[in-house]
């Protein structure tokens, strides 16, 4: 087996903080994780900077009011659309940048952090987007094939934007897109019970890949919940991210599509911090060592050495931090990047 990196257990982040002023909430993440710092998205700053709303500027028609995101009448919209494809067959990414209203936290990163050998960047994904944004009828437009296809091609160009921006300031980057959506999922579809609407695995591993393929480096996917893994695990991502201390069980019903991922060189995010400040209140390096090594535990009964998996690891949050005041979030971080130092000294990884 030959990892296609090997992070050993290096800390980093999903991507929120409570903070508002994005020098600050850089330099917090400098301070704990300047080994693979992930810029700060910063909703509490703007509703501009939710998750979702954070990659819809520039798509034809979006409308973003008090939180919700829709598509608004346009004269235009289908030559806008059409555009979208041209600009995607000619890797025309420069006008689908995420400008500082909409991440502030991400361009004071660019323009401060000159010396990680890694960084890490993160956006919401395709149907986690899709699922959100509504088209002129009012139902999500991931249920409306023609703003589906045109969504993903938009996002794939996001993802490359923000992509190529990153490498300015190191010459790698992990780009992973968020999908919380992903709980919906099945084994044969995805449920979305607002629309009454079943769409085949097929569909959402399709929308997924297409944003994936805008990736030329280190393509990651991050999910906060229980799911049916194997359908990310088939996708083209190097790095899954997912929330270890609330849904290692959840992981360890696919063990054989864990090891191939993991055999095929891919490395697991372990999402072992809770994001919660009544959970992390009860726990320490100790107690979470304990926690993560009996997550890993299922890969390696007849499977992969556990010397392997902690190579093939990075230690992360379970989840964003934002919903956590300022000094939990600290705290957070710091666990993380105690129990990476315990790991890797102990370890010797």
């Amino acid at each position: 087996m030959s990892a296609k990196f090997e992070f050993g257990c290096l800390p980093t982040a999903i991507g929120s903080m409570p903070q508002i002023d994005p020098d600050e909430a850089n330099s917090i993440v400098m301070k704990y994780l300047p080994d693979i710092p992930a810029w700060p998205q910063l909703p509490e700053r703007s509703s501009n900077e939710t998750m979702c709303a954070q990659v819809s500027e520039g798509f034809p028609g979006v409308v973003i009011d008090e939180g919700k995101i829709y598509i608004g009448p346009s004269a235009n919209l289908d030559a806008e659309l059409k555009q979208i494809y041209v600009d995607c067959e000619q890797n025309n990414y420069d006008k689908y940048a995420i400008s500082t209203e909409y991440a502030a936290g991400l361009h004071a990163f660019l323009s401060k952090v000159t010396e990680a050998e890694m960084v890490k960047g993160q956006m919401a994904g395709p149907i986690t987007w899709g699922l959100t944004v509504a088209d002129q009828d009012g139902r999500a437009i991931l249920c409306n094939d023609t703003l589906a296809e045109a969504m993903a091609k938009f996002l794939k160009l996001k993802a490359m934007w923000q992509e190529n921006a990153l490498r300015k300031i190191s010459r790698s980057a992990i780009m992973v897109i968020d999908e919380p959506s992903l709980v919906l999922l099945s084994s044969t579809f995805l449920y979305v019970p607002q629309e009454r609407v079943r769409i085949p695995n097929e569909k959402v591993a399709a929308l997924l890949q297409e944003v994936l393929n805008g990736i030329e480096g280190v393509k990651g996917m991050h999910c906060c919940g229980g799911t049916n893994w194997a359908l990310p695990l088939s996708t083209t991502i190097d790095v899954l991210s997912f929330d270890t201390y609330n849904y290692a069980s959840s992981f360890a019903r696919y063990p054989d599509e864990v090891k191939s991922f993991l055999k095929r060189g891919g490395t697991i995010a372990w999402g072992i911090v809770p994001n919660t400040e009544e959970a992390l209140a009860g726990e320490s390096v100790s107690s979470l060592r304990d926690r993560l090594e009996e997550a890993m535990a299922p890969f390696t009964r007849d499977g992969i050495r556990f010397k392997q998996i902690l190579r093939q690891s990075l230690l992360t949050p379970s989840c964003g931090l934002a919903g956590l005041s300022p000094e939990a979030a600290c705290q957070a971080l710091e666990l993380v990047a105690n129990l990476s130092h315990y790991l890797r000294e102990r370890y010797t990884i």
